[in-house]
Protein backbone atom coordinates (compact mmCIF):
# COMPACT_ATOMS: atom_id res chain seq x y z
CA UNK A 1 0.00 0.00 0.00
CA UNK A 2 1.25 3.42 -1.04
CA UNK A 3 2.14 6.19 1.69
CA UNK A 4 -0.45 8.00 -0.55
CA UNK A 5 -3.26 5.51 -0.03
CA UNK A 6 -2.88 5.27 3.77
CA UNK A 7 -2.88 8.87 4.58
CA UNK A 8 -5.81 9.51 2.35
CA UNK A 9 -7.33 6.58 4.08
CA UNK A 10 -6.82 7.78 7.59
CA UNK A 11 -7.60 11.45 6.37
CA UNK A 12 -11.22 10.25 5.12
CA UNK A 13 -11.57 8.12 8.94
CA UNK A 14 -10.62 11.06 10.72
CA UNK A 15 -13.14 13.52 8.63
CA UNK A 16 -15.75 10.95 9.17
CA UNK A 17 -15.09 10.47 12.64
CA UNK A 18 -15.25 14.93 13.09
CA UNK A 19 -18.42 14.18 10.81
CA UNK A 20 -19.38 11.75 13.66
CA UNK A 21 -18.90 14.35 16.61
CA UNK A 22 -20.28 17.25 15.15
CA UNK A 23 -23.62 15.30 14.19
CA UNK A 24 -23.54 13.90 17.85
CA UNK A 25 -23.19 17.02 19.43
CA UNK A 26 -25.67 18.98 17.06
CA UNK A 27 -28.28 16.18 17.37
CA UNK A 28 -27.94 15.76 13.42
CA UNK A 29 -28.49 12.39 13.07
CA UNK A 30 -27.82 12.20 9.09
CA UNK A 31 -24.40 14.23 9.45
CA UNK A 32 -23.52 11.62 12.06
CA UNK A 33 -24.69 8.60 9.89
CA UNK A 34 -22.83 10.29 6.94
CA UNK A 35 -19.65 10.20 9.02
CA UNK A 36 -19.95 6.77 10.31
CA UNK A 37 -20.93 6.14 6.41
CA UNK A 38 -17.42 7.64 5.98
CA UNK A 39 -15.17 6.04 8.16
CA UNK A 40 -16.62 2.72 7.22
CA UNK A 41 -15.68 3.24 3.66
CA UNK A 42 -12.22 4.27 4.40
CA UNK A 43 -11.91 1.28 6.77
CA UNK A 44 -12.39 -0.78 3.95
CA UNK A 45 -10.50 0.68 1.23
CA UNK A 46 -7.90 -0.06 3.97
CA UNK A 47 -8.43 -3.46 4.00
CA UNK A 48 -8.69 -4.06 0.05
CA UNK A 49 -4.94 -2.52 0.03
CA UNK A 50 -3.62 -4.65 2.91
CA UNK A 51 -5.36 -7.41 0.61
CA UNK A 52 -3.64 -6.61 -2.45
CA UNK A 53 -0.20 -5.67 -0.88
CA UNK A 54 -0.64 -9.45 0.69
CA UNK A 55 -1.53 -10.32 -3.05
CA UNK A 56 1.60 -8.89 -4.24
CA UNK A 57 3.69 -10.70 -1.79
CA UNK A 58 2.67 -14.23 -2.56
CA UNK A 59 2.93 -13.47 -5.65
CA UNK A 60 6.36 -12.32 -5.34
CA UNK A 61 7.29 -15.79 -3.41
CA UNK A 62 6.05 -17.80 -6.20
CA UNK A 63 7.73 -15.95 -9.14
CA UNK A 64 11.27 -16.21 -7.59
Amino acid sequence: MGVDDKFENKAEEFGGKAKETVGDVTGDDELKAEGATDQLKAKAKDVGEKVKDFGEDVKDKFTK
